[in-house]
């Protein structure tokens, strides 16, 4: 197999960000009258976009369309003020990055987070020039773990999917990968574990973003 290009998850893979997730919806909730979840327990709700994440977060009676999108709302609001209060990139993801350039690798960040708050945060956070893409959530591509995204970057990157490393922290990562056709490798430094990355599909998984690199002279 010939790899051109390594398509990475945002949140829980380069980004080390659960605690501005989980405060900023805390502060959503507790401004819409419902209860709050401690951090370690958004672990579980994201990763799937802001509209799973509101539905996951509120108490079942209150998950009615109008709470749902006036939750969103207010998440939106809260985090565009806080996003970056305590977020960074997890130690040794920049040198992998710079890594994976040097080789001549396509890189590509592919998110369930709005478009808007992806390319903002990867501007913010991780050098823009590292990737020949960015994409979130938005017209035209859907959530995760709809294939449909990642093979839309692939199309723009000119690569065939059969070519693609795509790199996450979740079980709809994998899948993702595995519905696009891709190769699926889990990050064991983010947000779940070595068997719910396993059972949904990773071919391998990494313990440090130092490895990633070791991973692919054995593997390609």
């Amino acid at each position: 197999m010939i790899l051109s290009a390594v398509i990475f998850d945002l949140d829980g893979t380069l980004l080390d960000s659960l605690e501005d997730l989980a405060e900023s919806m805390n502060q959503a909730l507790e401004s819409l009258g419902f209860p709050s979840h401690p951090v370690p327990a958004y672990q579980y709700f994201v990763g799937d976009g802001m509209e799973v994440l509101a539905r996951r977060v509120l108490p079942e009676a209150a998950c009615d369309a109008d709470t749902l999108a006036r939750t969103v709302a207010a998440m939106r609001q809260v985090y565009g003020r806080r996003w970056d209060l305590k977020t960074r990139p997890y130690v040794g993801v920049p040198e992998m990055l710079a890594q994976l350039q040097a080789r001549g690798l396509r890189r590509a960040v592919l998110s369930n987070k709005p478009d808007d708050f992806t390319r903002l945060t990867v501007e913010r956070l991780l050098a823009p020039h590292v990737f020949d893409l960015v994409q979130g959530v938005g017209p035209g591509t859907p959530p995760k773990p709809d294939p449909a995204g990642a093979l839309g970057v692939a199309t723009r990157l000119g690569v065939e999917p059969a070519a693609c490393l795509y790199l996450g922290d979740t079980a709809t990562d994998m899948l993702t990968a595995c519905r696009a056709g891709m190769y699926a490798v889990g990050a064991l430094w983010g947000f779940r574990t070595r068997a719910e990355l396993v059972e949904n599909g990773a071919r391998a998984v990494v313990e440090r973003p130092a490895e990633m690199l070791a991973l692919l002279e054995t593997l390609f």
